[in-house]
């Protein structure tokens, strides 16, 4: 009972009577949970975890080429759950992380759904992604989109295995109760486009005269990944790192000037050589992949050492900070467009005399 509440004996028991009566009616006081439902500052059930690329990830993945195919299983995914979320097919309360494998002549046949999907490039060169009917060819760090309810395939023509990052909003679309999904009765989709179209049309901030976007997604498919790095050494190149984040980006649809997807959002960073980064914390949950070096981060009471390919998460109003000793490029993503566009985002960065920075111990 509500600590607020100093009653008698004989005023406890007829509440104690009331409360029981008002349970087989499908009704409860809200004064006896407020403080657990209201919360004075974020608190979430998923924990800091990490995951081994090279040790541990591609293995299990390569043995399950072996013993299951791409058609088989529809997508060939290992999910990334979270530690404290097991069962859930979640890393994070509102986010889906898994890693996907398409071996050499195999085709991930077509399908839809309202859950809107990310692709990060980890391994192979070569491969495509088809999204309504238009084909992408895919290389490592490229940032590829799904948007939701598109038709989608993978199919690798090469010779060898292609290995990506997926990144979903399942867990957000489930609470809702709002999937929907549709498999196609061709496992591929007929070319209705040239390859790339949408970044000949789109890519370079021009736009055919009267086109209107039909959705809230970004009209590109691909954000190729020598792009961001040229826009990562030109950021570089203007002035010194934020205390934070380093060089960081955020992808955008050039349409609106907003997130890719309106329910993920999508970055790059550079983390110079040299640099330690200052304690920050903000209540989306984000989840990382290393494109390249390697370094550790410091999340709550925890060190994460990684390296190029592994992938680690960053719950909501965790304190984390990042150190490396050569240049890292991270990706990441996170819920922070919704959080955003309802008005709860929020950020914090400590100060060198904070005991949430690393560079006060």
């Amino acid at each position: 009972m509500s600590e607020a509440l100093n009653l008698d004996v004989n005023r406890r028991a007829r509440l104690q009577q009331l409360y029981g009566s008002l349970s087989e009616h499908a009704m409860a006081p809200l004064w006896e949970s407020l403080h657990s439902l209201v919360k004075a500052t974020p608190r979430t059930q998923a924990v800091p975890a990490k995951w081994d690329y090279k040790r541990v990830v591609r293995p299990f993945l390569i043995e399950c080429g072996d013993l299951i195919t791409a058609q088989e299983a529809e997508r060939r995914v290992l999910i990334l759950e979270n530690p404290a979320l097991s069962g859930s097919a979640s890393i994070t309360r509102t986010l889906y992380a898994g890693v996907q494998l398409i071996l050499p002549g195999e085709i991930a046949p077509a399908h839809r759904h309202v859950q809107s999907a990310l692709r990060f490039i980890i391994e192979g060169k070569g491969a495509y992604t088809s999204v309504d009917g238009e084909r992408t060819i895919m290389q490592p760090g490229d940032f590829v989109l799904t948007p939701n309810w598109r038709w989608h395939d993978h199919g690798n023509e090469t010779t060898e295995p292609m290995i990506w990052l997926d990144g979903l909003d399942i867990p957000l679309v489930l609470f809702l109760d709002a999937s929907f999904a549709e498999r196609s009765s061709a496992d591929t989709q007929p070319a209705l486009k040239p390859a790339d179209d949408s970044r000949l049309q789109f890519g370079n901030n021009l736009f055919p005269v009267g086109w209107k976007p039909g959705d809230k997604n970004s009209p590109l498919i691909n954000y190729p990944y020598e792009r961001s790095c040229a826009t990562l050494d030109s950021m570089r190149r203007k002035g010194p790192p934020d205390p934070a984040h380093g060089y960081k980006l955020r992808y955008i649809n050039p349409a609106t000037g907003k997130s890719p997807m309106p329910t993920i959002g999508a970055f790059i960073q550079l983390l110079p050589a040299e640099f330690s980064s200052a304690g920050y914390r903000s209540t989306d949950s984000t989840v990382y992949a290393v494109v390249e070096g390697e370094g550790r981060t410091v999340i709550g009471e925890q060190t994460f050492s990684w390296e190029s390919k592994d992938i680690f998460v960053v719950p909501s109003w965790h304190w984390h900070a990042h150190e490396v000793s050569q240049d890292a490029i991270l990706f990441s993503f996170s819920d922070r467009p919704v959080q955003e566009e309802l008005g709860f985002w929020r950020e914090e960065q400590a100060d060198a005399s904070s005991p949430h920075d690393p560079r006060s111990t």
